[in-house]
């Protein structure tokens, strides 16, 4: 199946240069190019885009909030950052992953082929997380970091990663954003909680 990208970036010349290079990969097809975020969810309905490339900076403080709902609006969307500028790790982690300004064409579409191998389509029913998991999942939806988890629960931080491990092979969900999405869906956390 082609994934069907579009492509979220103020700057013209960052936005060409890197659908030229998607465009270029056969499994792939650069559907909308959007200077801002104001209308993505309607574009990602109309094209049918499975694949948004955003720079964080346009989303400013509503990163986290802003992907929450897009989230929720389109479940099997992937969302990669574009980082041109230098930003804080924590902007990141809702992230699927990410592209930076100073990747190498083949780098870039090494990383394409990578996102578009992350299955989305998964569903999350029937699924049986123990207690543990369930905690860490809720955690992490706060946006605790592995360290703070394991500080809360007093378990080591290799504990915490595997079960962060074991929650994305039952799930088959790997972003923050993604398991913060699985948690408000299966009331396992309160929106307010994420505030």
């Amino acid at each position: 199946m082609r994934n069907r990208v579009i492509i979220c970036e103020a700057s013209e010349i960052i936005a060409n240069g890197l659908a030229e290079i998607i465009d270029s990969m056969a499994q792939c097809d650069v559907v909308a190019r959007l200077d801002t975020p104001e209308h993505l969810s309607e574009r990602i309905t109309s094209s049918d885009a499975n694949l948004v490339i955003i720079d964080p900076t346009l989303l400013g403080f509503h990163n986290k909030g802003f992907l929450l709902q897009l989230g929720k609006e389109h479940p099997n969307l992937i969302v990669i950052a574009l980082v041109t500028s230098y930003l804080d790790h924590a902007m990141l982690a809702p992230y699927k992953g990410f592209i930076e300004i100073n990747d190498t064409r083949s780098k870039i579409i090494s990383k394409m082929n990578e996102f578009s191998q992350c299955d989305t389509s998964k569903k999350s029913d029937d699924v049986e997380l123990s207690k543990r998991e369930i905690d860490v999942l809720v955690a992490v939806a706060k946006g605790m970091m592995n360290k703070e988890i394991a500080d809360q629960m007093n378990i080591s931080i290799h504990t915490v990663i595997s079960h962060r491990k074991n929650i994305t092979r039952k799930t088959g969900i790997k972003s923050v954003s993604g398991l913060t999405v699985y948690a408000l869906l299966n009331n396992l956390i309160d929106e307010k909680e994420l505030i």
